[in-house]
């Protein structure tokens, strides 16, 4: 399998984004590993800088780190996307073993 473009991975990390459930999320880890197989890159980091300057249009909300933390910058309109579809929080985390989801 050919290895894909920088432009084509951040076409699969907003589409597999698109994806996510309501009411469910993933970390950034998450889709990084989702996507490893295909694109032979495996870093969170580089899937939050995809959604830092990508991520406007698709479900953003639905992507936090590993811990359940929002967006940095977007903690509060992220929070209440998130209660707007269910999603369970812990105090200010989303409750991960309730809300991951993975494809």
């Amino acid at each position: 399998m050919a290895p894909v473009t920088p432009q084509e991975y951040v076409e699969e990390v907003l589409r597999l984004v698109e994806s996510i459930p309501q009411g469910r999320v993933m970390s950034y880890g998450a889709v990084a590993d989702a996507l490893a197989d295909r694109s032979g890159r495996n870093s969170p980091r580089q899937v939050g800088t995809i959604m830092a300057r990508h991520g406007g249009g698709v479900p953003w909300h639905r992507v936090v780190n590993s811990s359940g933390r929002t967006p940095p910058g977007h903690e509060q309109e992220a929070r209440q996307r998130l209660l707007s579809e269910g999603v369970p929080l812990k105090g200010d985390r989303v409750d991960m073993a309730r809300a991951a989801w993975m494809p």
